[in-house]
């Protein structure tokens, strides 16, 4: 095992397990490309958080868009968990999934007036708004169903989160929040408006965290704001940090939960109550995914691992260039180790899903991907026809399959033929 792994990856003598089940079982039982998660991974991540903000009023509320699978969700409900969401697709996977509609916060810069009109209605905790039309939009459908709709409002408090420009969400280019210049008046703006209880203020400046600081400057000019709109009459109950914390997919050393609760502690508000969104760090580490060798193919300049999985199942490495430990699910001694550009079958140049790898593998190897558990399945399409992997959930020595292999038949399920 490389240093990177999470540690509910481990290897017993030429093996890779998950928990106290060998990888190499679950793609016998379920097939590849497969996604395998752990249990126990996802609850003590969980609990980290819960636990690190203890000593207050907290609700930690999982980023839905990391992975949505429903087994995944009823497990986190049970634990007592908030959720993320951001469309109304994630709020009914929430709600099918067991989760309390009044521990959902709604994100996002684009949502209809069907998303806002079901949320109102199954009583979410609040909206995080983003600008001033979806404020009165909200306001107009919530006296329409006689409800109040409680929110707050998504500031940009300007700060560089110091990651991918693709997930930085914070700067006052970024689409996402209200300039934190313009934040007051826009709270004026609230509460001239019917059916609108403003309880919050929320930020998120982005994701794959590795430092503390960028959070907490954020987090200090949340509290000054908060301090000034208390001053000015409005009563704010919560403040909602966000989530963005990262995880190790190679060298990264990013703070722990309890490292973040204690940079923040001292800035946050005391009588507020805290809510934070993390997603990433909730389930990343806890997820493999499982493809195995089609074909070996060397040129002049090249050694290529053909694999049966690609950018249509995990898009990160074609998107963001993003890196993820590849290893052998059994290490083959009498095989010799070369560098290896690790791709997919998918007609993209961009189709891979590791480069420059240095490995022992033959045709037939079975491969594991690791740190996949977000961004992974949620991420996947049907790009070349290709049929979603199915996801299994690991306990203990029990492996669940939480989401069966698509059929080939959905590729055109819907579809019509006009006669």
């Amino acid at each position: 095992m490389t240093e990177h792994s999470h540690d509910v990856f481990h290897r017993s003598g030429a093996e890779l397990y998950l928990e106290s089940i060998p990888l190499s079982q679950v793609a016998r039982d379920f097939g590849t490309p497969c996604y395998v998660y752990s249990r126990s991974a996802i609850e003590q991540a969980w609990r980290a958080y819960d636990e690190a903000f203890a000593d207050r009023d907290h609700l930690i509320c999982y980023a839905v868009k990391a992975n949505g699978n429903l087994a995944v969700l009823n497990l986190l409900a049970r634990l007592g968990s908030g959720f993320d969401i951001v469309s109304g697709g994630e709020l009914e996977r929430v709600l099918h999934a067991g989760g309390d509609p009044r521990r959902i916060v709604f994100s996002g810069v684009g949502k209809s007036a069907a998303e806002i009109h079901r949320a109102l209605e199954v009583g979410i905790l609040a909206f995080n708004v983003e600008s001033v039309s979806e404020l009165e939009r909200i306001s107009s459908i919530a006296a329409g169903l006689g409800r109040t709709a409680r929110v707050s409002v998504r500031v940009n408090p300007d700060v560089d989160a110091e990651t991918h420009p693709y997930i930085s969400t914070g700067l006052r280019e970024n689409k996402f929040g209200i300039d934190i210049a313009q934040a007051e008046t826009v709270y004026h703006r609230a509460v001239e408006l019917p059916n609108i209880a403003v309880t919050g203020v929320d930020c998120h400046i982005g994701s794959q965290l590795t430092r503390t600081g960028p959070l907490e400057d954020a987090v200090g000019r949340i509290a000054a704001l908060v301090e000034r709109l208390r001053r000015q009459g409005h009563a704010i109950e919560h403040v909602d940090i966000g989530g963005g914390l990262g995880i190790r997919y190679r060298d990264e050393a990013p703070p722990t939960p309890a490292a973040l609760a204690e940079a923040v502690r001292d800035r946050l508000p005391a009588d507020c109550r805290v809510l934070l969104e993390p997603g990433r760090s909730i389930v990343g580490n806890a997820g493999a995914l499982l493809t195995r060798v089609e074909y070996v193919k060397h040129n002049d300049h090249r050694n290529f691992a053909v694999v049966d999985a690609s950018m249509s199942e995990l898009l990160r490495p074609a998107l963001y260039e993003a890196w993820q430990a590849i290893e052998p699910v059994t290490v083959n001694a009498d095989l010799v180790s070369a560098v290896y550009d690790v791709v997919g079958p998918v007609c993209e140049t961009a189709d891979f899903l590791g480069k420059a790898r240095e490995l022992a593998i033959d045709e037939g190897s079975l491969l594991a991907v690791l740190s996949a558990g977000a961004y992974g399945f949620v991420m996947s399409s049907n790009y070349n026809a290709r049929v979603r992997p199915p996801e299994v959930l690991v306990d203990g020595d029990r492996a669940h399959l939480v989401r069966e292999r698509e059929p080939l038949e959905a590729l055109w399920r819907g579809e019509h033929i006009p006669g």
